[in-house]
Formats: C-alpha cells, structure tokens, sequence
C-alpha cells in the first residue's frame, strides 16, 4: 500500500509540473500581450517626426522630466518593455538619448512634468478602477480616463502639465 501512494505521488508531481510547462510555454514562445498576471508587453513606436525637426531646427536637447520622481527605462525605437499590472505607463521621447523615456506611475499622486513635448503614449494597466487625469498649465482638468487593459493612446503633451494617476 505504501508504494502505490508514493506512486500516485509522484504521478500527481509530474502531471501538475506538466500542466504548469504547458499552461506557461505558449505566452513565452509567442511574446503574447501578456508576460505575468496582468501584466502587457508593448513596443516602442517609431522616433516621433518632430523629434527629427527639432535636431534639424539646433534646438538644445533638454531631457522630459516628472516630479516627484518615478521609475522609469528608456526604450529604443521597435524595443519591447512592460507595462506591470498597477501601473499607469507614459511615453514621451527622450532627446538626449533619442529614445522613449517610459514613466512608470504605480504610488498615488499628481506628477509634474517638465520637458514634455509632442506626440507620445499611455497605457493605463492600473487596477481598482481609479479615475487618472491630465492637467493643464493652470490645472483645469484635460483628460479624466480609467484603466482599459490592452489598449495604448496617443496624447499630445504639449497641454499636459501634470499627472494624477488616482
């Protein structure tokens, strides 16, 4: 009797390990929209036209710049990144390194930008269902929007001169 539960042991082992491989490998090998619980897998668009302008124009590179700080990664051009559940996530192009400056919103509060300009991104992945807003230069309220998993905007942050992402 002893060795048919230690059988049946390590039977019930290898098939939960095997159902686990199986359920896991399929988002792995195809890069899906998702990569852990809740969290999306994007790529970075192409460099901004106005990006190519402005360098043309000798306009000074200034980096975009968000307080209270904040994670954040650059991402080149083409360039996968995440977006982890919880997170409000924003593009804006980098001109001191040609690259897409991703703000990585999680901890509640209202965000000033600096150096925001032109067309860049957002992903909204937080949950709880908070209502975020964009600011104008004198706080009257942009844009209010909730979170809406898989779907990434465009903003013009010329306009945007703070974030409240709850």
């Amino acid at each position: 009797m002893r060795g048919k539960r230690s059988s049946l042991g390590v039977i019930g082992v290898l098939a939960g390990l095997l159902m686990a491989l199986v359920a896991v490998s399929p988002a792995q090998a195809t890069g899906g929209a998702e990569s852990g619980p809740g969290e999306q897998v994007l790529v970075a668009p192409p460099a901004p036209a106005e990006a190519q302008a402005r360098a043309d124009a000798g306009v000074a590179a200034v980096a975009p710049t968000i307080s209270p700080g904040a994670s954040f990664e650059h991402v080149a051009t083409g360039q996968r990144y995440t977006c982890a559940a919880g997170n409000l996530c924003t593009e804006v192009w980098d001109p001191t390194v040609n690259k897409w400056k991703v703000y990585k919103l999680y901890t509640c509060n209202r965000y000033y930008l600096s150096n925001w300009l032109n067309t860049g991104y957002y992903v909204n992945n937080q949950t709880g269902n908070p209502t975020s807003y964009f600011y104008g230069r004198y706080g009257d309220v942009i844009k209010p929007f909730k979170p809406h998993f898989g779907a990434k905007y465009s903003q013009n942050w010329n306009p945007v001169w703070s974030i409240r992402n709850c």
